[in-house]
């Protein structure tokens, strides 16, 4: 794909959507991190539904520290992994207290040695709560990346890489959540929906959707 196709995708998608974010709901990076750990192989959903009730009982490390183990479990046994999820919760909530001052810290390496914590995870919440333009290639960035032709890689860091690359840097702050949106609601797996797709004239992937017969 070249530079120009690259460039109008990224504004279509911004003059669609200005301002995107993540739709985990959170208000400090320490609860979008815990957020975004629980995330894994779960729906946002799921997660904001379980959050909602432990966020106003325990917010902050220490709190989450109280709880313990099988408190936080309480709270999002309706997720899945809960079991291994808590477990990590609670050794990240003990390592942020000890070495942290109870803050998240902002740099990969810090984040990527906390538990359960992988590099999407620490793109994520370098990008969304310290303003870092990293790509955070979840499978829908992976798969909308490959389909489209916008940054093709053969696993998710090669996408990274090609994203990073690629993308004009005015657009990077915002990428992986437009990428994510539009894999989530109109790129998506088993059929894309290429017939109401803002960006369809500007994709190389063939052959298009057709829309369904009503």
């Amino acid at each position: 794909m070249n530079p120009k196709k690259r460039r109008a995708i990224f504004e279509t998608l911004q003059s669609l959507n200005p301002h995107p974010t993540t739709e985990l709901e959170h208000e400090s990076p320490f609860e979008l991190l815990i957020s975004v750990m629980l995330s894994a192989q779960a729906t946002d959903v799921s997660v904001n539904k379980a959050m909602r009730r432990m966020y106003p009982v325990a917010n902050t490390p220490a709190k989450v520290l109280a709880l313990g183990e099988e408190g936080v479990t309480g709270y999002i046994k309706t997720i899945g992994l809960y079991r291994t999820k808590a477990k990590n919760v609670i050794a990240t909530c003990r390592i942020l207290v000890e070495q942290y001052g109870g803050e998240v810290p902002d740099n990969r390496e810090a984040l990527e040695a906390l538990p359960g914590v992988g590099r999407k995870t620490a793109n994520v919440i370098l990008n969304t709560a310290f303003g870092h333009p990293t790509m955070a290639v979840d499978t829908h960035i992976f798969r909308v990346s490959n389909r489209t032709g916008l940054a093709p890689g053969k696993d998710v860091r090669a996408v990274e890489t090609a994203l990073e690359k690629f993308v004009p840097d005015e657009f990077k702050q915002d990428a992986h959540h437009w990428l994510i949106l539009h894999g989530r609601y109109v790129c998506r797996a088993r059929v894309p929906q290429c017939w109401h797709c803002a960006i369809e004239p500007l994709c190389e992937y063939r052959p298009k959707t057709p829309a369904p017969i009503e």
